[in-house]
């Protein structure tokens, strides 16, 4: 998921590998020493950076015949240095990427299949949706690490009470939701009520669970042939968004952006929509406020808990098709991964059991674990998980062109227009790019 680049530097940061093997190269990508496999990771929260760094500094211990390079990009400087690698061949032999860009870069020809690569008893102990996100025309080109909900309902108890409002019964559909917000507003002007995605970009991705759970499908038809998004069962949506604005239930601007839980940490706000990840923030930075932390599954347009609410974004690392060291990456990919529980299951404890493992036999180890003591929402971070749907993988102009026109209806446009503005923009991207013709070439 794009929001989770989280772009907090402006340099490429490279990680000690080369200091411990006393070799390679200083230019970008696959340039580098024959024992020496290049890896980009994108720069994440400082939990997860310090993950990547440690075990990677464990696989080049263990390892005398091959060494990892690691280095760390920047959200907003990812898609430049890539292409420019890319276009130079000098593309890093692997790299994470999130689950809806594995499809897309496997029938681009930019990753490499590594189902015979890794053992398989390791693709047998992935949850099956997962296995098939990461899996086209039967190869697998990448294997997950994590998954993690995109949306969760985060509060602050002591606001709750103080605007009479039932901390132990949050919001649970749209009604509902914006009744609170005018109560918590009403009780303290200077808190604002909530906060959600409020700008094209993260509107694109942050709604694919709300445009499915209010019309029961997204705004391309299955085989990609045809636009659905202007179906009058979106309007309630696109409706939805103009009145928490219009009402002033959301600032006019929000105080931080999507993937950012720090306002809720501060006070500075009572109801935020957030990812999981916003829990493992607020636990190790604002650990005085967890107390009054509530977290429910987002409110849905009648409160039918079946209805999706929230996607199931996640990180994976694949090899590129390009690289000259193929099974050696796919073998760092697998000791990382796929290999030793201990790994991966070190990630889940650094990021406080915030996120949920797609390895069957790492999340049964986490369950039996003392996560809960850490997390004390990890139930719910699992509940919310039963109804939502994966990341669609069709072309990110798809998603733009609803994100734009959601945020034109929230703004104060005319709603119909605006759903007609998306529908003509999606069937453009059908007929320019050809999308039926790759779902089912």
């Amino acid at each position: 998921m794009k929001h989770r680049s989280l772009a907090l530097a402006v340099s490429v940061v490279t990680v000690g590998a080369l200091a411990l093997t006393g070799c390679g190269s200083s230019t970008p990508g696959g340039e580098t020493d024959e024992n020496t496999i290049s890896f980009w990771q994108n720069q994440f929260s400082e939990e997860d950076n310090a993950w990547y760094k440690e075990q990677v500094a464990a696989f080049n211990a263990a390892h005398d015949d091959v060494q990892i390079k690691l280095t760390v990009v920047p959200g907003d400087a990812w898609e430049q240095k890539m292409k420019a690698a890319q276009a130079a061949g000098n593309a890093p032999d692997m790299y994470t990427m999130n689950y809806s860009a594995v499809p897309m870069k496997a029938r681009n020809g930019e990753l490499a299949p590594i189902t015979d690569l890794i053992d398989q008893e390791a693709w047998n102990d992935l949850e099956p949706r997962f296995l098939d996100a990461v899996t086209v025309d039967g190869e697998q080109y990448a294997y997950p690490l994590l998954y993690e909900p995109s949306a969760l309902l985060l509060y602050n108890k002591a606001y709750f009470e103080a605007a009479g409002l039932d901390p132990a019964n949050p919001p649970k559909d749209w009604d509902q939701l914006i009744d609170a917000g005018l109560a918590l507003k009403d009780a303290d002007a200077n808190v604002v009520p909530f906060q959600l995605a409020q700008n094209a970009v993260e509107l694109s991705w942050t709604t694919w669970s709300s445009q499915n759970g209010t019309a029961g499908h997204l705004p391309i038809s299955d085989d990609w042939s045809e636009s659905l998004a202007s179906d009058p069962a979106y309007t309630p949506l696109f409706q939805f968004y103009q009145d928490l604005y219009a009402k002033g239930v959301i600032a006019k601007q929000p105080l931080s952006p999507y993937g950012d839980a720090a306002p809720l940490g501060e006070g500075t706000l009572a109801m935020m929509a957030n990812g999981s990840w916003g829990i493992s923030l607020l636990i190790n930075q604002y650990p005085d406020m967890i107390e009054n932390l509530g977290v429910a599954a987002m409110p849905t347009i009648d409160g039918d808990t079946s209805r999706s609410s929230a996607t199931l974004g996640g990180w994976t690392i694949g090899v590129d098709a390009k690289s000259k060291k193929t099974e050696a990456a796919a073998s760092a990919v697998s000791w990382l991964l796929a290999e030793d529980t201990a790994v991966p299951k070190d990630y889940f404890i650094k990021t406080q059991f915030s996120k949920l493992s797609p390895r069957i036999s790492v999340a049964a180890e986490l369950a039996e674990d003392s996560g809960k003591s850490v997390n004390p929402f990890y139930d719910v971070l699992v509940e919310s998980t039963k109804s939502a749907i994966l990341e669609p993988t069709y072309d990110w102009q798809v998603s733009l062109a609803m994100g734009t026109a959601l945020e034109k209806a929230m703004l104060g446009g005319d709603v119909a227009e605006a759903q007609a503005e998306a529908d003509a923009a999606i069937t453009k991207v059908i007929a320019d790019l050809g999308l039926a013709e790759q779902k089912n070439g």
